[in-house]
């Protein structure tokens, strides 16, 4: 566990555990409430931990230092409350564990570690004073002397804890040899994956077997309650097509602009970047060589952009090496002294620089100058165009809003024969659905079912512009007819057999597989397609598998053996062993440290998640450990809102 200054704040956990939760793998403390205790009237009590209490303001607290520096979203508010109360939980129990125990921090351990951690506030032993240390814990931690303090002393007796359950935990020679070959053994297979996706096409169904299925499932077949609307659209490209700006408001803008179309000496440059930055020099010998032999293709004539593609290690390697136009003082001195001197369609030699070395390209040169009106006239006239049909549109919209206030009960004609417009239908539109040609949005959406029949919106800025929307007629949520629903009983219907037939084409190619049929062939008698993997351990990823730790029954079976079926959540793959590398005995001795250090981590870890657990169990039978059910069932809710 990280020292507390380390893990600085309460706030920073939370985030922590929040992005570890999301991804599925969160060690966050999850304790199931089990009963009420004796909190009678004392409702904002969320927990009692021995004589200490976590109160429903201290959750408050934690969150609105949370808000100063992210929103969190109204969704996962009640998350982020509920593991802030976690955290403080876990707080209290280990103060109560500790005291049990009889171990504190004392003043010297406590001012030692403060020093180590901010050793400004000091000059050599002598303390600097208060101010010059609250200023340093609030602009570095972003908080006040007592909760830095506090957070230290906390840390502090976590690690004390932790080593009293972990110092006289070892690692054996036949544990680190074990983990060893684990990590270093290497299979190689060929495998078929088969995905219900790509079997749907191949799914048959009669209209009977729809009725069925409808029958089977019809209380999941409701139409939710849908709108018909009636609406009237600024359109903002229409009006953008609308604006012509005179010649001479072009000009104008160009003499008013002039500035803006000086162009400075500047030349179009691909590279092609081979990376040295942190290399040892052997490699960087290796490195090298490697780029003179890349050079010499280049200059014998093959395509620049297709080696910039397969050979350079920067980011513009995907768009053929092409860094764009740069000007001085944009790059390192080295690559500009190149990029200026070269004549345009020449290569340079191999450049150095910190990065590594780069061979440039050079595609195009301009030299400074001011462009003329002519050559930037299509540019002014785009811009003016849009300028003009932004105050036009924002002219229109507030007359819009302005015929919408006067009433909202009147006719949506109206309105839309002031403004020259014309009324358009849409609907029935359900939740979610798009709203005619106005596509998705959802404020319109929120706009439309809020109405009451008759009714006018507010005007909904929208992509296409404003909208002001009527509701014509409400056609109530009612139990789907299978006509109604027809096409996502189609789909459900599909989707379930494509699972069903992908998992039976897997059972049947397991079974051709291991009566000893090649697996390539059993696969194309079966219309599937065989692939191959390169060598793997089990930590690798394979494509397009994912993690190697889901074929870990390749690990424990013999060449040329075939597996049985393996799910992979709804898909399915079967594999057969090709080849097996073992772990090269050599390798052991510079690995050996590493693995013994992070087998001693994984058992500390395991030892003090132990720990936490029982400690939870104990300070609950003990009668030390209450939670507020109902309490904690409103801190999942809204708190603070």
């Amino acid at each position: 566990m990280l020292q507390s200054f380390q893990r600085r704040d309460v706030l920073m956990r939370v985030l922590l555990v929040l992005v570890v939760a999301l991804i599925g793998g969160a060690m966050v403390i999850t304790l199931v409430p089990i009963g009420m205790g004796s909190f009678g009237d004392r409702t904002h009590v969320l927990a009692r931990v021995g004589r200490q209490e976590i109160t429903t303001a201290m959750v408050e607290q934690q969150l609105r230092e949370i808000e100063r520096v992210q929103q969190i979203p109204a969704a996962l508010r009640g998350f982020y409350a509920n593991t802030v109360f976690q955290q403080l939980l876990y707080e209290r129990m280990l103060e109560e564990e500790a005291r049990r125990l009889g171990i504190r921090v004392t003043e010297e351990e406590h001012a030692e570690f403060i020093k180590s951690r901010l050793p400004t506030v000091f000059a050599g032993d002598t303390f600097l004073g208060m101010d010059r240390y609250t200023a340093e814990v609030q602009s570095r931690f972003g908080m006040t002397v007592a909760e830095f303090e506090d957070r230290v002393r906390l840390g502090l007796l976590e690690t004390k804890l932790r080593r009293l359950v972990t110092d006289g935990l070892g690692v054996t020679p036949e544990e680190i040899e074990q983990e060893f070959r684990r990590r270093n053994e290497k299979v190689k297979i060929e495998f078929v994956r088969i995905s219900p996706a790509a079997l749907e096409s191949q799914v048959s169904w009669t209209n009977e077997d729809l009725a069925r299925h409808f029958e089977e499932n019809r209380s999941s077949y409701q139409v939710p309650e849908q709108r018909r609307v009636r609406y009237v659209l600024l359109d903002r490209e229409q009006i953008r097509n609308q604006v012509s700006p005179t010649e001479t408001e072009l000009r104008n803008y160009y003499d008013t602009h002039r500035d803006q179309y000086r162009v400075e000496n500047r030349v179009r440059v691909r590279h092609i970047l081979f990376k040295t930055f942190g290399k040892t020099e052997a490699e960087i010998e290796e490195i090298h060589k490697k780029a003179e032999q890349v050079l010499r293709r280049a200059r014998r004539g093959e395509d620049f952009t297709k080696l910039a593609r397969e050979f350079s290690e920067d980011t513009t390697a995907q768009n053929g090496g092409d860094l764009g136009w740069i000007l001085r003082g944009q790059t390192v001195p080295e690559f500009e002294q190149a990029a200026f001197s070269l004549p345009v369609g020449s290569l340079s030699d191999l450049v150095r620089t910190q990065y590594g070395f780069h061979i440039l390209k050079i595609e195009e040169r301009e030299t400074a100058r001011t462009k003329s009106f002519e050559e930037v006239r299509d540019s002014i006239a785009a811009t003016l165009r849009e300028q003009q049909s932004l105050r036009r549109t924002e002219e229109l919209a507030e007359k819009l809003a302005a015929a919408v206030r006067q009433s909202t009960r009147r006719p949506i004609e109206e309105i839309a024969a002031e403004l020259g417009l014309s009324v358009q239908e849409a609907g029935p539109i359900g939740p979610g659905e798009p709203v005619g040609a106005l596509g998705s949005d959802a404020n319109l959406q929120n706009a439309i079912f809020r109405l009451r029949p008759g009714e006018l919106s507010a005007p909904v800025a929208l992509e296409r512009g404003h909208v002001v929307v009527t509701v014509t007629e409400i056609l109530p949520a009612h139990p789907g007819t299978l006509e109604e629903v027809r096409e996502r009983v189609i789909a459900e219907l599909r989707k379930l057999r494509a699972v069903s037939l992908a998992r039976a084409r897997a059972e049947e190619l397991a079974r051709r597989a291991q009566a000893g049929q090649p697996l390539s062939s059993a696969a194309r008698a079966l219309g599937l397609t065989a692939q191959t993997t390169g060598l793997f351990a089990l930590n690798d990823s394979v494509e397009p598998i994912g993690n190697a730790s889901q074929l870990a029954a390749a690990f424990r079976m013999k060449t040329g053996e075939s597996s049985a079926p393996l799910s992979l959540g709804t898909d399915w793959v079967v594999f057969r062993v090709l080849e097996r590398q073992p772990a090269n005995p050599q390798e052991l001795a510079a690995q050996q440290e590493t693995l013994r250090n992070q087998l001693l981590e994984e058992k500390k870890t395991l030892a003090y998640e132990a720990f936490r657990s029982a400690l939870e169990q104990r300070l609950r039978r003990e009668g030390k450990l209450e939670i507020n059910q109902e309490a904690l069932a409103r801190l999942r809710g809204p708190i603070g809102s």
